[in-house]
């Protein structure tokens, strides 16, 4: 058993130092790559030193010791996926403290309080690495919660072996000492397995997720993009047909932004757009959205809004670039941008309402820029008011 699981993780290490070599690999991937890798030596030494190639008095404590250091750095990784990057602050002293409590058990009792100590200490760190699975449970995917209950199953079952010895030496009715160690053996490679294989997994569904976030955001202002934006104005362009409160769309264009980048460069350009972006975005409720359309041209969903106060929004937040002053590497820069406002009709497409919000604010740009302009009322609205 020892042999296996000490070949089984070289397997899995010589496979992840090909996958870590790829740019862009998490810290957290890295630093569960080297937990495996002392996993990997801890097993290799516990296999040889039952053999007699290294002596026992040297080879155990110290392949013991390499054992809870990577299981406990295999945790750490978990915590430092969720969010935790501090989780050595906490787990470098409860592994000093770990190390200490299994060499004086081992002192004390070499055979017996030192296989106590070590399935405590490596089921208490395994339970660890299934509470970091858990964080945020309801938000998480079914794959994580899968591992997270799988996870804290086989650490309980490890650390059910010391406990059990401790409670009842002789072995608690069916359960006998030899039970223990056969599902003891077995729980620690099934871990090895699932942890090696769900880690990757878990690596590869966040992957997906990011390339999916990535079709429908732009990773520039954090804002969606062309199509994610028209994903969220469909649903608003059915309800048009209905009677209601109206829902208005904005398009706006900051107005010489090209010379920006022909004078300072592009990277200056980048930085006054995610800027003036998050200004923009400080003027609008939470139920309001901003999309990137094309270029510097942004459109504004505006739920259940009239298009008398949709131009008030527009309004506040002309005046609000114009007097955004943004810091670059080379200038203090400002800019100035010209809106366009409609509300959604029911005979509309998205072809025709960007069109018609497009026109308003071309009408913005032609009468001076740096000002709102409305698009003309649908022609069922001004025979009514005649």
């Amino acid at each position: 058993m020892v042999l296996a699981l000490a070949l089984g993780n070289l397997a899995l290490c010589a496979t992840l130092f090909f996958f870590e070599q790829a740019p862009g690999r998490q810290a957290a991937l890295s630093t569960w790559g080297w937990a495996r890798l002392v996993q990997t030596a801890a097993w290799l030494l516990l296999a040889i030193g039952g053999s007699g190639v290294v002596p026992e008095s040297l080879a155990l404590p110290v392949s013991y010791a390499l054992l809870f250091a990577g299981v406990a750095w295999e945790t750490g990784a978990l915590w430092e996926r969720a969010g935790k990057a501090r989780w050595r602050h906490a787990v470098v002293p409860l592994l000093a403290l770990a190390i200490v409590v299994f060499l004086l058990c081992w002192l004390i009792d070499e055979a017996g309080l030192r296989a106590v100590a070590a399935s405590l200490i490596l089921g208490a760190f395994y339970l660890g690495g299934a509470a970091a699975l858990a964080r945020g449970w309801k938000t998480q995917s079914l794959l994580q919660r899968f591992l997270a209950l799988a996870l804290g199953v086989l650490a309980l079952a490890v650390g059910a072996r010391g406990a059990l010895v401790l409670l009842a030496p002789a072995g608690w009715g069916w359960m006998n000492n030899e039970l223990l160690r056969q599902l003891h053996g077995a729980a620690l490679y099934l871990l090895a397995l699932l942890g090696g294989f769900g880690w990757l997994l878990l690596a590869r569904e966040r992957l997906q997720d990011e390339l999916a976030r990535l079709e429908v955001v732009d990773p520039l202002t954090d804002v969606p993009n062309r199509r994610g934006f028209f994903q969220a104005l469909l649903p608003w362009m059915a309800l048009a047909r209905r009677p209601g409160q109206p829902t208005s769309l904005v398009v706006f264009d900051f107005d010489g932004f090209k010379r920006i980048n022909d004078g300072y460069g592009h990277p200056a350009g980048d930085v006054v757009l995610s800027s003036l972006v998050d200004t923009c975005k400080r003027q609008l409720r939470d139920s309001d959205l901003l999309g990137r359309v094309v270029g510097v041209e942004f459109a504004i969903l505006l739920p259940r809004t009239n298009q008398e106060d949709a131009a008030m929004v527009a309004e506040r937040m002309r005046a609000a670039i114009e007097a955004q002053r943004v810091k670059t590497e080379r200038a203090m820069i400002s800019l100035t941008a010209s809106f366009g406002v409609t509300t959604i009709r029911a005979d509309d497409s998205t072809v025709t309402l960007l069109a018609r919000a497009d026109e308003a604010m071309q009408a913005a740009k032609q009468g001076g820029r740096n000002r709102v302009a409305v698009a003309p009322a649908a022609p069922v609205a001004q025979a009514a008011e005649d």
